[in-house]
């Protein structure tokens, strides 16, 4: 078995990779990077680097060659239209190079968003498709990361967080938990033609953060909900299906998903607990 991984050098691909490392032998693994040099330390550990850039197409088949699965981690190119095109080279070239299976890392209910992003999302799946490769599509939900845009650190000193306005759910999870659920899906057999949300089995609020911030520091923190705050994550966040939940990344985790209180440890850091 042959495992091709696009984006490997990137967050998600790295920790991808050192998830499968439990479950397959390096020499099993081959990850694809746009620049060669940022794979020394997979090398290192005897995992095949090729040369793979989604706007050169010829480097896209070799890329791929002999691959038993390819893992399409999604362009992170900020221009949709761009990102589309890039997907088209993907998938042409994982016909020419007659790929086993394709899994993609789409993003998680896009029927229920309206916007580019989404779009491109359910263009690529339907892409995949149309090749008649068998394919996995792994719906990866909002990133934990977003919690940073909230100043969690001014949110201590002060006593206050400050968010936009709005009866805000979320369904957000660890890159690590969407990694170990995707290494596992990689490993083994049984995933064909599925799709799987990958998002946490219930939402929580801002009121859930403002008392898990409470109990990790033992201070009083409170909600602050104000127009003044006008970061431009709270309009994406408007635009997207934050609060719709799934047992799929808990049942491929095997596993519950990382708790709040973990995720929040690892934002705020130990001074300030």
């Amino acid at each position: 078995m042959s495992i091709v991984i696009t984006g490997a050098s990137g967050r998600l691909g790295r920790f991808i990779i050192k998830e499968l490392l439990h479950h397959v032998q390096p020499d099993q693994i081959v990850a694809c990077v746009r620049q060669m040099e940022s794979a020394a330390s997979l090398e290192e550990q005897g995992i095949a680097v090729r040369f793979c850039n989604y706007d050169e197409p010829a480097s896209l088949k070799e890329a791929f060659a002999g691959a038993s699965r390819l893992l399409f981690i999604s362009s992170p190119h900020p221009d949709d239209t761009v990102r589309l095109r890039q997907h088209a080279h993907v998938i042409e070239a994982a016909k020419k190079a007659n790929v086993g299976h394709i899994l993609y890392t789409g993003f998680a209910f896009p029927e229920h968003s309206d916007i580019s992003m989404t779009h491109l999302h359910l263009a690529t799946e339907h892409a995949i498709r149309t090749t008649g490769i068998p394919y996995t599509f792994l719906r990866s939900g909002l990133y934990m990361d977003f919690i940073e845009a909230l100043d969690l650190h001014a949110a201590i000193s002060t006593g206050n967080l400050r968010v936009h306005p709005g009866s805000w759910q979320f369904n957000a999870v660890t890159r690590s938990d969407l990694a170990a659920a995707i290494a596992g899906v990689l490993s083994v057999e049984g995933h064909s033609n599925k799709t799987y949300e990958l998002v946490a089995p219930a939402v929580w609020s801002f009121d859930n953060v403002v008392s898990t911030l409470s109990e990790l520091t033992g201070k009083s923190i409170s909600l602050c909900p104000t127009n003044e705050v006008q970061h431009w994550i709270f309009s994406f966040l408007r635009k997207i299906d934050t609060a719709s939940t799934s047992g799929d990344l808990e049942h491929l985790l095997g596993r519950p998903v990382t708790p709040l209180i973990e995720s929040l440890r690892s934002y705020i850091g130990t001074s300030q607990i």
